[in-house]
């Protein structure tokens, strides 16, 4: 068991806490509020894409879960208080900062008003994976993740203990090979983030809770395989579990719903082996299962358990209206052959509901371009080379010099452009198989594409342009017809994206290319002393976008209060497991 975590001395921890920021300045801040992560932009997709091959093809050969082993591996306890315990979950939280720093903002008051409920802070606050974007560094995690929770609460509270932090590692914070994420998150020296105490001494954990509840926090790197030190490290803590005590179990990804979106037999099959291999022959009910990496809150109902996807923290919204309504979980078509029993769990509740998130793809028109100016400058200038390659076939004279100069460009042009509409489609680093839907969207896309580049040379070869000598026909056609194609280009892979959502192609683009932050979303739960379990999931349907120093305030309290209102509502009604 680990010992008890002692406070720290009222004036030890004035005489080294840093003055209350007067301002926004970073330099009072001690970090740097970024901006909304721009996911169309195109260095941002390269390098995005590159880190995340790389971790795929050489995470194995650099898992530092199997160093982990040489770390301390107790048991972790949190008693609560009476019997009792409040705790918070968030996932996908590290991006931009007005919506990270606004759920910090609600988990760090004392207590929240929910249709006529008081619901006390959370003693426990568990991160359920991502809490950076879009690749884990210690800048980033400074800035997107440590820096708006310490602002949310400097200080632990003077009059309640002080509450706990753990973290699940998502894909996200593998993407360095988890050195980031250890260093914040598993330091046994100054072992905090702003008022939360972090305890964990590895990426994955298991807690004991009051009344026979328990959390256990896995670690599946990119939903691979359970390594063998951590399965030690279950199978010792399953010695304690009884055959009355209930699960609360965290996984980096909901992989019940995403096996059926994505035609994934296998994707459960490693949460399915954990289960089967640590938990139940002890006696002890998984009654909860808990995870991130879609931004939305849905939950599915079973006989069993129940099903919660809660990625509301920060990041970009994902859509809902795409979620079958019924899966079954183990799916019925894996190729394991000692799976669980498979169970039916039908949507008991989504929020956004399903209506809303439809509604919301259509607003990729006017957000496309806006939040990612780099992609729409990319698509002004591959339809600039369109044009003038074709504008140059059709102004030469019809000698064989003149093919030659302009027929090579223009051949290129067209195979990068078809060939980039075919893999935008389905980015190699995807997780599935391309199917012909893919092709054949792509390949629409590109052709459009193209077709808009014709109309532009038919337009530009009616103005006395192409007649203008070399530099100055180059110069006009850069500074004013590249902007207007990259306008015009742009809305239409915005109408591609939002076709293709409605066969399942680049769901995740049609979302991510409008940079949503608002529809957050976090749980609160409440374990009472009769081992009820009570979960609460709150909805911020709007975030806050401005902010006021609040330099006179406590020291516990925030840095920063909202400068507009920040309203919270229920995102489903709350349900119990007894």
């Amino acid at each position: 068991m680990s010992p008890p975590v002692e406070r720290i001395p009222q004036a030890e921890a004035m005489a080294t806490r840093r003055p209350r920021p007067r301002s926004m300045d970073p330099i009072e801040l001690g970090f740097n509020p970024r901006p909304p992560v721009p996911w169309l932009g195109p260095l941002l997709l390269l390098s995005t894409g590159i880190r995340a091959l790389l971790a795929i093809l050489f995470g194995a050969y650099l898992d530092k879960r199997e160093l982990q082993n040489s770390l301390p591996g107790d048991v972790i306890q949190e008693p609560g208080t009476d019997g009792e315990l409040w705790l918070d979950y968030v996932a996908d939280l590290g991006d931009g900062f007005n919506s990270t720093y606004s759920v910090a903002y609600l988990l760090a008051q004392p207590e929240l008003e929910l249709d006529g409920q008081t619901l006390p802070r959370g003693q426990v606050l568990v991160m359920g994976g991502d809490q950076v974007y879009p690749t884990a560094s210690a800048p980033d995690y400074e800035d997107r993740c440590k820096g708006p929770y310490t602002a949310a609460m400097p200080c632990p509270p003077s009059a309640a203990p002080q509450p706990t932090l753990y973290a699940v590692p998502g894909n996200h914070d593998w993407y360095d090979g988890l050195t980031a994420f250890l260093r914040l998150f598993a330091r046994q020296r100054d072992a905090s983030l702003g008022g939360w105490r972090t305890k964990q001494s590895r990426s994955y954990f298991a807690v004991k809770l009051p009344a026979d509840w328990w959390l256990l926090a896995l670690d599946e790197q990119f939903g691979a395989y359970v390594d063998d030190p951590q399965l030690n490290y279950f199978e010792a803590a399953a010695r304690e579990f009884g055959p009355d005590d209930k699960i609360i179990l965290a996984v980096p990804e909901p992989s019940w719903v995403k096996a059926a979106l994505e035609k994934n037999s296998e994707g459960y099959d490693a949460v399915d082996y954990f289960i089967r291999t640590i938990i139940a022959p002890t006696g002890a009910r998984v009654r909860l299962m808990l995870s991130g990496d879609l931004h939305h809150y849905a939950r599915y109902s079973g006989v069993d358990r129940e099903l919660v996807t809660c990625g509301g923290g920060g990041a970009y919204l994902y859509p809902t209206h795409e979620l079958p309504d019924e899966i079954t979980v183990p799916p019925p078509d894996t190729l394991s052959r000692r799976s669980s029993q498979s169970r039916p769990y039908h949507l008991t509740a989504a929020y956004p509901d399903k209506p809303t998130s439809r509604r919301l793809g259509w607003g990729v028109f006017g957000r496309l371009p806006t939040r990612n100016a780099g992609f729409a400058t990319l698509i002004g200038g591959l339809q600039t080379l369109l044009m003038l390659s074709m504008a140059g076939i059709a102004t030469q004279q019809r000698n064989e010099t003149g093919l030659r100069l302009f027929s090579i460009p223009l051949v290129t042009m067209l195979v990068v452009t078809l060939l980039g509409a075919a893999f935008f489609a389905k980015p190699p680093t995807a997780v599935g198989k391309r199917s012909l839907r893919h092709w054949f969207l792509g390949g629409g896309h590109g052709l459009a594409q193209i077709a808009l580049a014709a109309l532009g040379t038919w337009l530009w070869l009616m103005t006395p342009f192409p007649d203008w000598p070399w530099p100055f026909s180059l110069l006009i056609a850069l500074a004013v017809y590249g902007p207007l194609a990259g306008l015009v280009g742009s809305q239409l892979v915005a109408l591609y994206l939002l076709i293709a959502g409605r066969f399942g192609v680049n769901i995740n683009e049609l979302y991510a290319g409008q940079g949503i932050d608002d529809v957050k979303s976090f749980l609160r739960l409440h374990i009472a002393a009769d081992g009820a379990l009570t979960v609460y999931p709150v909805a911020v349907d709007r975030i806050c976008r401005e902010w006021r120093p609040n330099p006179t305030a406590p020291d516990e309290r925030p840095w920063l209060e909202p400068a507009q209102s920040l309203v919270y509502r229920a995102a489903d009604k709350p349900f119990v497991l007894r």
